[in-house]
């Protein structure tokens, strides 16, 4: 099929292109107005505007294609409105491609204890100097207009996916319809950046199926699919995926929220999502532990100590290049700052490869192939967890010779 056959999109702010297609999984080419990314595609999060232990410089030779930074942390510290008065948050931080705001939705779960909700909005008691916040979803779009970012989330109303409160899940589907809503509105710059809806409901597929399609009916450049990687159970967290990814627009971005391990950004890949975000590859760096093909590699093991290999042979990373396993463990276990660089910028380029790699097997339609390889590697024993071969059986990909029998 060729290109002018796949599925598209333009927007007033982006245009995305489907390349190629492997069974419900896409290669595709994402226009921004500051970068033209490629997807599959991994985000590194800089909640205040910095990737912590990277520079700008690193991000670019790892690869990064967009970045995250945090409404809600970015609004309490420096403000948006320095940020606009130094030309927004690509010049306030030095960073020329893409860059995505979250909403300052998600802190309604991780401040949870800080947070009261209502239909005006969610108002958050600072944890800097106990001021009130009040977030409501048109001073969320007043925040990322300031901070400029090419792709801006709408404030939805976050229940944490381990609640067993059917009625609170109800409440936050369709108030976080009536909050895109407002969104919509009181987004003042749609010709320069997009605004992407966020799909909620929990893991009832009924409150999933009404928030989708209240979404897709208000035609944004965007969407994404939120309210997981919280706590539910794997098996429960791929069935959503595949429930609603498929069903999004075909010709435009689809988003997997929070996610960052490895394996979850195949397996949604397979699926047919795009877009991914997550702390976890910096966060587990700075613990000392590398992600690798067989895994993770915990660098405080004691066996590292004389293994003079670099932590992946087949990385191309600075660190990869001019470190030895041996010389980050002693790192790792004295505690010298650099651990924060060393091994970020390597999981950093971990997750730009990944998802190159599944970019270039979907375009080879090789993506079973890869999948297999993959899995071989991080499960050489063949113990691939049942909710992986489940996904895999549901997308049809084929594992023999990878599971055990």
């Amino acid at each position: 099929m060729s290109e002018n056959e796949l599925p598209s999109s333009v927007s007033p702010a982006l245009s995305f292109q489907v390349l190629a297609t492997d069974g419900t999984a896409r290669a595709s080419r994402l226009t921004l107005p500051h970068y033209t990314a490629e997807t599959p595609m991994f985000m590194p999060v800089g909640t205040q505007g910095s990737v912590k232990g990277l520079t700008c410089a690193q991000l670019e030779e790892a690869k990064c294609q967009v970045i995250l930074g945090n409404t809600y942390h970015l609004e309490n510290r420096p403000g948006a409105s320095l940020v606009a008065e130094m030309g927004g948050l690509h010049k306030f931080i030095g960073w020329e491609r893409g860059m995505l705001t979250d909403s300052g939705g998600f802190q309604m779960v991780s401040l949870l204890h800080l947070a009261e909700i209502s239909e005006e909005g969610v108002s958050f008691q600072s944890p800097i100097d106990g001021s009130r916040l009040l977030l409501t979803p048109e001073q969320s779009m007043a925040i990322q207009n300031d901070l400029g970012a090419d792709i801006m989330m709408a404030l939805d109303d976050v229940v944490p996916s381990t609640l067993t409160d059917a009625q609170r899940f109800e409440e936050a589907t369709h108030r976080t319809t009536r909050w895109l809503d407002r969104c919509i509105k009181a987004h003042k710059r749609p010709t320069e950046q997009n605004l992407f809806g966020i799909v909620q409901g929990g893991l009832d597929d009924r409150l999933r199926d009404i928030s989708l399609n209240d979404l897709v009916q208000r035609d944004l450049p965007g969407y994404a699919i939120g309210g997981l990687a919280g706590g539910e159970s794997k098996d429960a967290f791929w069935r959503v995926v595949a429930l609603a990814a498929p069903r999004l627009p075909p010709g435009k971005p689809r988003y997997v929220m929070g996610v960052g391990y490895p394996i979850d950004v195949v397996v949604c890949s397979v699926l047919g999502a795009d877009m991914y975000d997550s702390v976890f590859p910096t966060r587990t760096a700075r613990f000392g532990v590398a992600l690798v093909p067989e895994g993770m590699l915990k660098l405080k093991h004691a066996a590292l100590a004389k293994d003079f290999r670099p932590l992946d042979a087949t990385c191309e990373c600075a660190t990869c290049r001019r470190h030895t396993r041996a010389s980050l463990h002693h790192v790792v276990t004295r505690g010298l700052p650099s651990v924060a660089t060393l091994v970020s910028l390597h999981n950093v380029a971990y997750m730009q490869r990944l998802a190159k790699d599944l970019r270039e097997a979907i375009k080879g339609h090789s993506l079973g192939t890869f999948v297999r390889g993959f899995l071989k590697d991080m499960y050489p024993k063949g113990d691939v967890p049942q909710w992986v071969r489940d996904a895999m059986a549901f997308a049809k990909i084929d594992l023999v010779g990878v599971v055990a029998a």
